[in-house]
């Protein structure tokens, strides 16, 4: 039985791993290929390409993880039950249990791969794609946060504050603070060229700043300062979000995301959904690597190895197209985090435990 289960393990972590060198090649290639598009324009280069292409590889791995040990695994066991091996595995006493349990095993090393990339090394290569892209279209003054036409709001307590750009060093282009009195009453305006975080103050620098006071009745007063220290919740690290999409970033950044939106009020529904989703998803490989079992036992007029792979990729992508549609549906409807990100995988987990249950019925 150990021997088998070895065989088992063996065969079908080799089959993911080199489906998972696959994958992400011919992934790599379509982003390289869309990259020549734009090479000539600007200061964009060939060589400028390429490394934004290799920059994302770490995020295209976290992505195809579950889809990849799907495919593998449905490849080896469609692979047995075509030459009878799976059928000789069961006679001589071998459980779907046990089968489960060996896939699970396979699973283990890979789930918690998918994890240390989507945790440690995606987010960061994705913001060094995002600034060798900017940096290469824009020059050096690289933008990176412009949520409008209009730039970047931002609010705490009384304070509005618009944000025309920022660049990807995390200097501030363009500051307007808007900051009311407790009955809401436009009290001044603050404008700067410029804003630098200073660490040693734990504040926003701000640069050539035009102060506008609104007194009562017609009073207006205009005066210019050199500088002016913004104190505020607003952090460098919330400026990676409009670099690379919460669903990309690391769990202690989307942490302090959501507490610092918490704070001023404002909406932290996609940052909790995105929170979730980082934390469920490396347990998307067990779903897909289960249900890779009951697909690959359909006899074979029902198909043949190359209709089973061809149906397992069309399922993966459905699966990571089915978990992006809850994620945005969890944010326009307000739905409970953790059921945005759990249900696809509660949706395809019970698909898996049905078929199952209906081909042991039998």
């Amino acid at each position: 039985m150990n021997t088998l289960r070895r065989y088992l393990r063996r065969e079908i972590l080799l089959a993911t791993l080199f489906l998972f060198i696959v994958l992400v090649m011919i992934f790599a290639f379509f982003d390289l290929i869309n990259e020549l598009g734009d090479v000539g324009r600007g200061g964009r280069t060939l060589s400028s390409a390429f490394l934004y292409v290799a920059l994302r590889l770490p995020s295209r791995i976290y992505e195809l993880a579950p889809v990849a040990a799907l495919i593998g695994t449905l490849f080896i066991l469609a692979q047995m039950v075509s030459s009878s091996e799976l059928t000789v595995m069961r006679t001589s006493g071998v459980s779907l249990a046990q089968i489960s349990l060996a896939i699970f095993q396979v699973g283990v090393p890979i789930a918690f791969a998918t994890f240390l990339a989507g945790e440690f090394i995606a987010p960061q290569a994705e913001r060094l794609a995002q600034t060798v892209r900017a940096l290469h279209r824009s020059g050096d003054q690289q933008m990176i946060a412009q949520q409008f036409s209009s730039g970047f709001w931002f609010k705490e307590q009384y304070t509005f504050a618009n944000i025309r750009a920022a660049t990807a060093s995390h200097v501030l282009m363009g500051v307007r603070l808007y900051e009311f009195d407790d009955t809401m009453r436009l009290q001044r305006i603050r404008s700067a060229e410029r804003g630098i975080f200073s660490e040693t103050s734990n504040a926003w620098l701000l640069d050539k700043v035009e102060t506008t006071e609104i007194g009562s009745g017609d009073r207006t007063l205009v005066y210019f300062e050199p500088s002016y220290t913004w104190k505020t919740v607003l952090r460098p690290s919330i400026l990676t979000v409009f670099q690379i999409p919460p669903e990309q970033l690391e769990i202690k950044t989307l942490y302090d995301n959501i507490s610092i939106l918490e704070k001023s009020e404002q909406p932290t529904s996609r940052f909790q959904i995105a929170l979730w989703v980082k934390l469920v998803y490396p347990l998307n490989v067990f779903v897909m690597m289960l249900l890779a079992l009951p697909f690959s036992q359909f006899q074979r007029r029902q198909g043949g190895i190359g209709f089973r792979i061809v149906a397992g990729s069309i399922l993966g992508i459905t699966f990571l197209l089915f978990g992006r549609l809850f994620s945005y549906l969890g944010v326009l409807n307000s739905w409970p985090p953790l059921t945005s990100a759990l249900a696809p995988s509660i949706v395809f987990l019970s698909i898996a435990a049905a078929l199952l249950w209906w081909q042991e019925r039998r």
